[in-house]
């Protein structure tokens, strides 16, 4: 099978992943953090491995900046949920991802404005409509770094200061970006920093988190569960101090120690490395499939700065049906429909039925980029059914 759905969750997975998933019970299958005996602190050193290869592949502040979640929803949900109050003002895209834009939809009901700015037809945020929308009870900009629907990457500096300008907070959605390529969140100006463990970061489902930077007052940024921490256990209070006031519970130590793995993986091969083969398969795709006849690529225009995500659309066929030729007859696996994103298919023009998504990853090679361009210029040549 030729891979490319990557934008969903990367695959095939680094070696070592396999191996830590398949070994790691049987001995660190202990409870982190909460006794003293070796098994225990050997699962706790493996979370905290974890999480220091993380804080210095974004350049977070100190590991205890990186937050645990079950994936980049649940990183966004405890984000939104425990920032925003009735009154206060968020300003999102028309680029944003479900995950995203149904937190806010939620909070809105609550009495958050939500201000939605609409992006260009390629995907892109203006800066100038951003700062024209802001309000005085401005308190977060929340945006995607990367369309997971057509790989358009947003301007973050740009926005990181037009919030520091107003006194408010950046969150950004770093799905399709972080591990893909390089990110440094302090340079980046980013205040938070939603991410999953199994795409960019090569990890296995149920894993991500959420880098907290020093701007956020931990005293009214409320966590959206309490319980056990390991840490002030004499106290009916949740803690104050990062990571543990937003870590309760057993944590997910075996898909954290895979997650590790992923990282560690990246940091052998180097992230720029793994962007720039990236980029290049991105390019060969769109060049390929621009060149077939009816066939519509709805990426940003060449030179523009990109995820490796392409988006297009076929004269005379609906996507899920060019998506299921080439899954049945080309073992090409790809995403078709509207991606959990039908605000960024509209603002692209492929709304209502969405786009067909190839998305190379790091293992995917030139042959099967030139093989998934030949397969679709069979479909676009053939009348659809």
């Amino acid at each position: 099978m030729i891979y490319l759905d990557n934008a969903a969750t990367s695959w095939p997975k680094p070696p070592s992943v396999y191996e830590t998933l398949g070994s790691f019970l049987q001995t660190l299958g202990a409870n982190p953090g909460r006794a003293g005996h070796r098994m225990a602190a050997g699962a706790a050193a493996a979370v905290a491995d974890c999480r220091l290869r993380l804080a210095r592949l974004m350049n977070a502040e100190s590991p205890n900046h990186v937050v645990f979640a079950s994936n980049a929803t649940d990183a966004l949900n405890l984000a939104i949920r425990g920032l925003l109050r009735p009154g206060d003002q968020v300003i999102t895209s028309s680029m944003e991802h479900n995950s995203l834009a149904r937190p806010l939809r939620s909070v809105a009901e609550q009495g958050v404005r939500v201000t939605k700015v609409l992006c260009s037809p390629q995907g892109v945020i203006d800066r100038d409509v951003v700062a024209a929308a802001v309000s005085p009870r401005l308190r977060l900009i929340a945006v995607t770094h990367a369309s997971n629907v057509n790989g358009a990457i947003q301007p973050i500096e740009d926005l990181a200061e037009i919030a520091r300008h107003h006194n408010a907070l950046l969150l950004v959605d770093g799905a399709q970006t972080l591990g893909a390529m390089p990110m440094d969140v302090q340079s980046m100006g980013i205040d938070l920093l939603a991410f999953p463990g199994h795409k960019g970061l090569l990890g296995p489902p149920g894993t991500g988190g959420l880098y907290v930077g020093p701007q956020v007052d931990l005293a009214t940024f409320t966590p959206q569960r309490s319980g056990g921490t390991g840490v002030r256990s004499e106290d009916d209070a949740q803690p104050l101090e990062l990571p543990h006031r937003y870590e309760s519970g057993t944590s997910n130590t075996i898909g954290i120690a895979g997650l590790a793995a992923g990282v560690r993986f990246l940091e052998e091969h180097g992230v720029q490395s793994i962007h720039q083969r990236e980029s290049s398969l991105t390019r060969r795709l769109i060049a390929g499939l621009e060149a077939i006849e009816g066939v519509r690529v709805c990426n940003p225009p060449a030179g523009a700065p990109q995820a490796a995500v392409v988006s297009c659309v076929v004269d005379g066929w609906s996507p899920a049906d060019v998506g299921s030729v080439l899954d049945q007859s080309f073992d090409i696996a790809c995403r078709t429909g509207l991606h959990c994103a039908p605000d960024a298919c509209r603002t692209i023009g492929a709304f209502p039925e969405g786009t067909v998504r190839l998305s190379p990853g790091c293992f995917t090679t030139e042959d099967e980029i030139d093989a998934a361009i030949a397969a679709v210029a069979e479909i676009a040549s053939t009348p659809s059914a």
